[in-house]
């Protein structure tokens, strides 16, 4: 367990809720109305002003996607009110993981954070990371991305006592997971498809109630190291390795400051030492309950903050009454 940090002592744990919460709760406005770009800047939005309030010197590591033409929280962006003078922090955010998801009124949207000291959160480029993840309770290196689905349902399954037809493995559900699918199937494995938020379906290997094992499969890289940083909290492994379908691509990872493109990274590559990871449903969930208007015009939400240093996790149902978002 990380050294609990003296930087992020400064931040209330209660505060990233509220930015995630506020994202939420603006993006819920918008479930189920058919338009993607409208509840993702509203989300952004929303996330900025309460990022904005907080007494930090805060930067944008992972950031709306560059390839999403929406008014981002871009990488390199600066928030915070304490700019200059504050405790350096860096922030890993999605202000709504499952665009897609909400606007259809479907399951497990998610407002998500993550803050870390300065360097503490990989710089990843947004392009696809071919991803795989486990829960808490395995022996160390039981998972190793460069073997393949096979022989890691294999080792997991060993590792917990079962078959490997009894391994249950999340998968989002993509034309280009078409061959992973068939392999899983050929050796008998259940498979839960999910048709967006990578997020989600990572953490999702950390909760027994879910029946998931693992997580395979390839997704962005910005939502992997938010996956990360939920699993350094919570336990878990997971490795991920960067995916470029062109030069362009591959350019824009050497701009970041990525070298070695074909690099597997493990769990503290992509978060290290201590970070907090909170998270707000927008939709109900296998994680949490979205937002929800009551007659009497409260609005209620709940969310989760984990803490790496402390391996605490929160459950916080909120009541919000004369929400601005209402």
């Amino acid at each position: 367990m990380p050294a609990a940090s003296h930087v992020l002592d400064r931040v209330l744990v209660l505060e990233m809720v509220r930015v995630t919460e506020n994202a939420a709760v603006a993006a819920s406005k918008l479930i189920g109305r058919g338009d993607e770009k409208a509840a993702d800047a509203a989300a952004v939005e929303a996330m900025r002003e309460a990022l904005n309030q907080l007494d930090f010197d805060g930067t944008v590591v992972i950031g709306e996607g560059e390839r999403d033409e929406a008014p981002m929280l871009f990488i390199g962006e600066k928030v915070g009110r304490a700019i200059g003078t504050g405790p350096r922090i860096d922030i890993a955010l999605d202000p709504l993981e499952g665009t897609t998801i909400t606007a259809k009124a479907g399951p497990n949207a998610l407002a998500v954070l993550a803050i870390a000291e300065q360097g503490g959160l990989l710089n990843a480029p947004d392009v696809y990371m071919d991803k795989i993840a486990v829960g808490p309770g395995y022996p160390d290196g039981v998972i190793d991305l460069s073997l393949g689905a096979t022989a890691n349902v294999a080792a997991v399954a060993a590792a917990k006592g079962v078959h490997p037809n009894e391994i249950i493995v999340c998968v989002l559900d993509r034309p280009r997971h078409e061959a992973l699918i068939a392999e899983l199937r050929s050796i008998g494995c259940g498979i839960m498809l999910i048709p967006d938020g990578d997020v989600a379906g990572v953490i999702a290997t950390t909760n027994p109630d879910t029946g998931i094992d693992l997580y395979m499969g390839s997704g962005g890289a910005p939502e992997g190291v938010l996956a990360a940083a939920a699993l350094r909290c919570v336990g878990g492994q997971m490795q991920g390795k960067l995916l470029f379908r062109n030069e362009d691509e591959r350019s824009r990872a050497r701009r970041w400051g990525i070298e070695d493109l074909d690099r597997i990274y493990g769990l503290t590559d992509m978060a290290k030492g201590d970070c907090i990871f909170a998270a707000t449903g927008v939709t109900d969930g296998s994680m949490l309950k979205g937002v929800k208007r009551r007659k009497d015009g409260v609005i209620t939400t709940q969310s989760v903050v984990m803490r790496a240093s402390s391996g605490t996790i929160r459950w916080v149902s909120g009541e919000h009454r004369g929400h601005k978002h209402r």
